[in-house]
């Protein structure tokens, strides 16, 4: 992977983020705050939480590809699976910063306590990112559910991950 490279930033360390999530499957919202975040950090690493607990749509290596293919283009996008806390995983990689999209004041209570709690157990930061307002209604579960049924979800993830999303349901059907 290419990272750019910032003017001026020879011997300085890099600034890193993480934007966490299950992404089953990516949504134009997640790519959106993904691009958003890419623009603001040297690299941005998208944790692909694995939870045992849960079985998904897509497994979660499928999920990995199908974010590598769209954040290709960004170029400074690092994709990778984790378990356990997300403060391990970026005090693992020194990345002092976490990015998450709100979508509603539902979601800032929740997104809140987690920012409070990572900030006590390490020290690392969060930022909310408020979410564009064409995607503040988007969640990989609505999308699933309506294409599950049949309805039109093209304008709400990547062309890639609708064909991904449009063979998986298909067989499942």
């Amino acid at each position: 992977m290419t990272i750019r490279s910032v003017p001026g930033s020879e011997g300085h360390q890099l600034r890193r983020a993480v934007c966490p999530g299950s992404f089953d499957p990516i949504t134009n919202g997640h790519l959106d705050i993904i691009a958003r975040a890419s623009k603001l950090y040297d690299v941005v690493h998208v944790a692909v939480m694995i939870n045992k607990s849960k079985s998904g749509l897509f497994a979660v290596d499928e999920r990995i590809e199908l974010i590598r293919q769209v954040t290709a283009e960004f170029g400074n996008v690092e994709v990778e699976s984790f378990h356990g806390l997300l403060v391990d995983f970026c005090k693992q990689r020194d990345i002092p910063a976490i990015v998450k999209g709100l979508r509603a004041v539902s979601d800032f209570d929740y997104e809140l306590q987690m920012a409070q709690m990572n900030n006590g157990l390490s020290g690392v930061e969060t930022l909310f990112v408020p979410t564009n307002p064409t995607y503040s209604f988007l969640s990989s579960s609505l999308v699933k559910e309506v294409a599950a049924w049949g309805g039109d979800v093209a304008h709400l993830v990547p062309p890639v991950v609708l064909e991904a999303l449009t063979e998986r349901l298909a067989k499942e059907r």
